[in-house]
């Protein structure tokens, strides 16, 4: 049965009455089990995940869902997993009406672990026994029929209805989820998810978490279209530097993004790890150059001449990178301060400047000095050179690449190479100012100009997603229709509610009393 007739079965409506529902349900799947008739047919998408649970020994009676990782492991495996991207995104979704409709929200990997939860805090409590926490794995195999399991297995949305749950223990829930595919790749990244108990969860939550998951694939797609945006821009030059040859630019999954002669090269190549060169499916050969974050690929005609060193600096991402001619260097946050300041003042700096710039007033031109010097070392001596300080390579960064947007009226580009602020962490005086002038000037440009892409952009990046005036056009701007209105509407209220509440507690405060007054009042 579907979701419709799973209700309608012997013939009354049963989806007003989640518990009449659920007793029939409870009957099909024990009648099923034993191998009897049921009293109505069992939907065909449910019968066959029994069937590939039980194949793989799921006991209908044992509820304890694996635990892949350990509570102090979560947040490293978030950290590094591609759907962190998009979590803010159906947090303010999905969670915001948690508390109304007592939901939680889940967002696993692709094996069908959890690796995020929200939702009420009692909602959360009843889950905990049962094992809906981070760490534990939902996939078919491992814990029977469950919406997130279930989906992953079909690669569809899918909603489970409390007795259609495999495992006995789970038969009080409904689940709803949806998988959520790489736009780079194709590839199923997780499952976005929303579980409560059964008299709680409308049957149409599954058209909310599919609506949920394009949307956060149409997000992961922008965001693979500006770093695409960034890549090109950044590596062009190597391109163009081929003089004809032909060639191409790619991504580390192989995806063409630029070539020259266009249309001559495949739209994706497979690469193996650390392989020279590729056959293309021509029958070509092409010689693989690594670059920051992709490849340059070649068809070599004759002898080239020798390239000029690049120095390549991510300092806008979550961790400063720096990269000379394909060879990563070690930072600290000192050394990543004196080449964005070196990046940003290409005539040069003295150790005095470099001192004052970095420290202020108390700045040690000797301390400068001395970190510039083992800076050099791993450099070597050829990229940077003294008297004053200045790097001798050509220099690719990504807040330089910002800066030309926005020189050129280019808002979109701008926003699609800024990952987030310059050198988050550094209090260097220098740094600092030169962070606040890029944020303020993204955002008055942004503002300016009426760019609703660009606008939708900066408002999902650090400098944007807590910008009352930015979430206000936004919701006065784009289309009713548009899924991202819903998204701005929810955020902007949640800021405007945070706001007043600062606003509140701030009035509410006592007042300190200055000592003369008080000892007057006495």
């Amino acid at each position: 049965m579907d979701a419709e007739s799973a209700g309608t079965a012997q013939g009354g409506d049963l989806r007003s009455d989640p518990r009449a529902q659920y007793r029939l349900l409870r009957r099909v799947h024990e009648a099923t089990l034993g191998g009897e008739r049921p009293p109505a047919p069992v939907r065909p998408v449910i019968y066959e995940s029994w069937q590939r649970s039980l194949a793989a020994r799921v006991d209908p009676d044992d509820y304890r869902p694996p635990v892949v990782y350990e509570y102090d492991e979560v947040a490293d495996v978030r950290s590094a997993h591609p759907l962190r991207a998009v979590v803010p995104l159906l947090r303010d979704l999905l969670v915001s009406i948690a508390d109304e409709s007592a939901h939680i929200m889940i967002v696993t990997d692709a094996e069908g672990t959890i690796l995020w939860r929200e939702g009420p805090a009692e909602l959360c409590r009843r889950a905990d026994p049962v094992g809906l926490f981070e760490g534990t794995r939902w996939a078919e195999r491992t814990i029977g029929t469950n919406a997130m399991g279930t989906a992953l297995a079909l690669d569809s949305p899918v909603q489970i209805y409390s007795a259609e749950h495999l495992v006995r223990t789970y038969q009080t829930w409904t689940c709803a989820a949806a998988p959520i595919h790489d736009p780079d790749t194709g590839r199923t990244l997780g499952t976005i998810d929303i579980s409560a108990q059964m008299h709680t969860l409308h049957p149409a939550v599954v058209s909310l978490v599919s609506a949920s998951a394009q949307l956060a694939e149409s997000h992961l797609r922008r965001w693979m279209e500006a770093h695409d945006e960034r890549l090109r821009a950044r590596n062009r030059p190597h391109l163009e530097g081929l003089r004809g040859e032909p060639g191409a630019l790619i991504t580390s999954s192989g995806r063409v993004i630029a070539a020259e002669p266009y249309g001559a090269w495949p739209e994706r190549v497979a690469l193996r790890p650390g392989a020279g060169r590729v056959l293309l499916d021509d029958g070509r050969e092409a010689v693989v150059e690594p670059l920051p974050e992709g490849f340059l690929l070649r068809m070599p005609r004759q002898a080239r001449p020798a390239r000029e060193p690049v120095l390549s600096l991510s300092f806008l991402g979550e961790r400063p990178r720096a990269v000379l001619d394909g060879r990563e260097l070690p930072l600290t946050l000192r050394r990543a301060e004196v080449l964005a300041l070196l990046a940003l003042r290409p005539a040069g700096l003295t150790s005095e400047q470099l001192a004052l710039q970095l420290y202020g007033d108390d700045g040690n031109p000797t301390t400068v000095r001395a970190e510039v010097h083992r800076l050099r070392a791993q450099l070597g001596e050829a990229a940077m050179r003294g008297k004053p300080y200045r790097l001798s390579v050509r220099v690719e960064a990504d807040f330089l690449a910002v800066r030309e947007a926005l020189c050129a009226g280019d808002v979109r580009g701008a926003v699609a190479a800024c990952a987030g602020p310059l050198l988050a962490r550094s209090e260097a005086p220098a740094i600092r100012a030169e962070r606040e002038q890029f944020v303020a000037a993204l955002r008055s440009a942004v503002l300016e100009h009426r760019d609703d892409e660009a606008l939708w952009a900066y408002a999902q990046s650090e400098p944007g997603d807590r910008d009352i005036e930015v979430y206000e056009r936004l919701v006065s701007r784009l289309p009713a229709q548009d899924p991202r209105h819903s998204v701005a509407s929810a955020r902007l209220a949640w800021l405007l509610a945070e706001d007043e509440e600062e606003a509140v507690s701030a009035r509410a405060r006592p007042r300190r009393v200055p000592a003369a007054r008080a000892a007057r009042r006495r």
